[in-house]
């Protein structure tokens, strides 16, 4: 019988993703903060977004938070942003372990 090491990452009870290694699982973990953080930053903004929109552009952001940082520094990307794939251009859920920060406390603001 082989012994097995897993590392879940768990956001209010709910198991998002699975990790061989304890690096990793910190890592993601780190990225779900900078998502939730994001998500409360973006939302006191006078923007009109959908739940939905802000949730995505929220972890778009921490998925890319280094490409983000040096664009915030004034450093030009030399690459073009990433593509959608075929999946989400159907409509598709290709990334079905991305969290959904909407199960977090909401402030209090309306829009």
């Amino acid at each position: 019988m082989a012994v097995i090491i897993k590392y879940i990452v768990v956001r209010n009870g709910v198991e998002k993703m699975t990790f061989t290694t304890k690096k990793e699982a910190d890592a993601y973990d780190k990225m779900l903060d900078i998502a939730d953080n994001l998500y409360d930053f973006i939302e006191t903004a006078d923007i009109d977004l959908e739940e939905k929109q802000l949730e995505d552009i929220a972890f778009f952001l921490a998925e890319n938070k280094t490409k983000v940082l040096s664009i915030l520094k004034g450093v030009k990307s030399k690459s073009p942003p990433p593509a959608k794939n075929v999946a989400e251009e159907k409509g598709e859920n290709s990334n079905p372990a991305k969290p959904s920060l909407a199960a977090k406390p909401k402030s209090g603001k309306k829009k």
